[in-house]
């Protein structure tokens, strides 16, 4: 750990951006253009949080609506149940319509099964609805009403367990394991199981790659800076195979990139910290799609090596950014927020500000991942 520093909140590595991975496919950007319902989501300036933080120019992607879905989630969970039908055809490599999978699969009796705190859930729900397939959700007991209902409303059925999200994973698993016509579709990776997970980190490329596109419209060089919100990791995953990609044009800028968790349960916090990964017995926190004790198995070596800082945040911090960025016209959940949060965190201490190659210049995107209504505690 010679070029990482470690102190109590946070965590910098400044040598992250030499740091080398493998790219996603760049078909998936085109599988999602033909997706049905598919739009790009907002990249909002916000010049007032660029005064505020003494740098450039800060843009937040706002997550608010994907495919009519209060958050990110649908594009991993599309490219991933895209993924598993198109491997169960006799011609795998080839660009199927929806229609055409919903064509071969409606009546095959294939169960989608998931573990969720809410938003992947709902995703892969909604997916399974797309294809006349039938899902399984099982959730924490304890998450809100509205979530329950979202993923009802998807024609989905829906287990309660009285259990934190990381016990309620297991439970899913051994059903998906039980029932022969069933399928597992989880973000997030352990021994034995990573092909699925690894489309949904794929399928999120899509958001960087409009990031990318989104800047170079408005004229902007950047970003310089990313901040991410992390819970198992496969979204801030999906930011370092993009940024840190062998793919990645030598012309193009390549960010420090930063994540956010709740000091509940900062799992790859304390992992980056620690130099290995490290479960973590998670709290209660207002930001329930980041409750997670346990960094994907595949997501760990990734973002061991390309992460430059993480950082963890208060309840109080991120309410503060919750509403902020509601007085902003962004509409942001408590998960959304977390990116703010932390970023003020992160810039408020010199030493985060210099190792990140924050300064006065520098573009910043924020990813802000749900809205206010995919919060799954919002009751």
């Amino acid at each position: 750990m010679a070029d990482t520093s470690v102190m109590g909140k946070w965590y910098i590595r400044p040598g992250a951006r030499h740091f080398r991975t493998k790219s996603a496919p760049m078909g998936i950007s085109d599988f999602h253009l033909r997706a049905p319902g598919y739009q790009q989501s907002a990249l909002r300036e916000c010049p007032e949080l660029a005064q505020e933080l003494g740098v450039g120019r800060v843009y937040v992607k706002e997550e608010a609506s994907r495919f009519g879905l209060p958050s990110f989630k649908m594009v991993g969970a599309s490219w991933a149940v895209y993924r598993i039908l198109a491997d169960r055809t006799q011609d795998p490599e080839r660009e199927w319509t929806f229609q055409e999978l919903a064509d071969q699969f409606s009546d095959s009796g294939l169960t989608l099964i998931c573990a969720t705190d809410g938003n992947h859930g709902r995703a892969v729900a909604h997916m399974a609805k797309l294809f006349g397939l039938k899902a399984h959700v099982f959730v924490p007991a304890q998450i809100g009403k509205r979530a329950k209902e979202g993923i009802l409303s998807e024609g989905a059925e829906l287990t309660e367990i009285d259990a934190a999200y990381d016990h309620v994973v297991p439970v899913a698993a051994e059903a998906a394991a039980a029932d022969e016509n069933a399928i597992m579709v989880q973000d997030t990776a352990w021994e034995g199981y990573h092909q699925i997970p690894g489309w949904i980190v794929e399928g999120y490329a899509t958001i960087f790659r409009e990031i990318d596109a989104q800047l170079a419209e408005a004229g902007v060089v950047g970003p310089h800076v990313v901040v991410t919100p992390c819970g198992v990791g496969s979204l801030i995953h999906a930011a370092v195979a993009h940024y840190r990609g062998r793919d990645r044009s030598s012309k193009a800028t390549h960010p420090s990139l930063l994540s956010v968790e709740p000091v509940d349960a900062p799992c790859l916090l304390e992992s980056l910290k620690a130099d290995r990964p490290i479960a973590v017995a998670t709290g209660i926190t207002r930001m329930a799609g980041l409750n997670c004790g346990t960094v994907s198995v595949i997501a760990w070596p990734v973002l061991r090596g390309g992460i430059d800082a993480a950082v963890s945040v208060t309840e109080d911090e991120d309410e503060k950014a919750v509403l902020d960025l509601q007085a902003l016209g962004i509409d942001s959940g408590p998960c959304g927020a977390a990116s703010l949060a932390g970023l003020r965190v992160a810039l408020a201490d010199p030493a985060l500000r210099t190792g990140m190659g924050a300064t006065a210049q520098s573009v910043i995107v924020l990813l802000s991942t749900e809205s206010r209504e995919a919060n799954p505690l919002h009751q």
